[in-house]
């Protein structure tokens, strides 16, 4: 089988090619690298021993997607190229409806012009919005507290109804807070400028590229007052992107997953974890809330478990270790 994987250069998207290609997997990258590195994809070679098919350009191109799908004999698609900022989504909307929503229906309109009815949709728990009870469940009420997380809902319900007039059959993976990186300290997260999440920023502070990490907000209702989230390690992430495409054979139609832990982490439990498995204090300091943040959120996992058969097995020490070890090897992430 041969997978196009869209934004197949970024951070979850390069650690999924790797796992394709560990399943046996041919893989082809489309990727237009405003947001991530040609030289993931030459890491990800390096990796798994094989040639990785490589195009650059806009998954919004329909012509160009059909293109790489009839070249490179394509089975099935892994759709993740998007905007993915939260705070940055509340400041340019536009900016985000137009790209996700863009490259969404470029890629499923060349699908249904060449005959690809096999798609893994990237989704996310923002289209939970702000939770009334955890831990959310395929079935919790959906909605979305910003720009980013109604793209990602609007994109569902977009590709749910076109599978229910084709022969396109979709698994939409709602992850939940990918952190981490490959064991072997080769790829891992490089974010533009100043990181958006809390572990990529907490690592900066630790190699001393950022002086502290803000904390944003520490009068949530949760047990410290600090946001709550499931964190869940990127490789056990790419093995879900395999798990669902080999289980829409027997699962037609469009079929919504979460892919997460189970288990919730407050930010400053994070931070003392990540103090524990570093050595060395974390720098931080409270400031005000981030517009467009929720609460608490976690993964409830029984769906994951009985249809994909997959089950989150690293723990946030070693999600910590993994992303460190990719941290201090590579400071700068992969040089661009």
């Amino acid at each position: 089988m041969t997978v196009l994987v869209t934004g197949g250069a970024g951070y979850i998207g390069s650690h999924t090619v790797v796992a394709l290609s560990e399943a046996g997997r041919r893989v082809v990258v489309l990727d237009d690298l405003s947001n991530s590195s040609e030289r993931a994809v030459d890491a990800v070679r390096a990796l798994v021993g094989a040639d990785v098919a490589f195009v650059r350009g806009d998954a919004a191109d329909v012509n160009l997607v059909s293109q790489a799908i009839v070249e490179h004999d394509v089975d099935e698609v892994v759709h993740f190229a998007a905007f993915k900022s939260v705070s940055e989504s509340v400041e340019r909307p536009l900016a985000y409806f137009a790209n996700n929503m863009g490259s969404l229906i470029g890629v499923v309109e060349a699908m249904a012009g060449t005959g690809i009815g096999r798609l893994v949709f990237s989704s996310s728990c923002t289209v939970y919005g702000e939770p009334d009870e955890v831990p959310v469940t395929e079935a919790s009420p959906t909605g979305a507290a910003n720009p980013y997380g109604w793209t990602k809902l609007h994109g569902e319900q977009f590709l749910a109804q076109v599978a229910a007039a084709s022969e396109l059959d979709v698994m939409l993976l709602r992850y939940f807070n990918p952190v981490g990186a490959h064991p072997s300290g080769t790829i891992g997260e490089d974010p533009n400028g100043i990181p958006e999440n809390l572990v990529p920023y907490l690592m900066q502070v630790a190699t001393g590229q950022l002086d502290r990490l803000r904390v944003f907000g520490d009068d949530y209702e949760t047990p410290d007052g600090t946001a709550i989230r499931d964190y869940l390690h990127v490789v056990d992430l790419a093995e879900g992107h395999v798990a669902a495409l080999d289980a829409l054979a027997s699962h037609p139609g469009c079929t919504a997953v979460n892919l997460g832990t189970g288990r919730g982490y407050s930010v400053l439990e994070v931070v003392t974890a990540a103090e524990a498995v570093l050595g060395r204090p974390i720098p931080h300091e409270v400031v005000g809330r981030r517009p467009g943040d929720v609460a608490r959120i976690w993964a409830g996992t029984e769906r994951a478990e009985h249809v994909l058969g997959w089950t989150a097995t690293r723990d946030l020490a070693e999600m910590l270790a993994d992303h460190w070890r990719w941290q201090e090897a590579n400071p700068d992430g992969f040089g661009d």
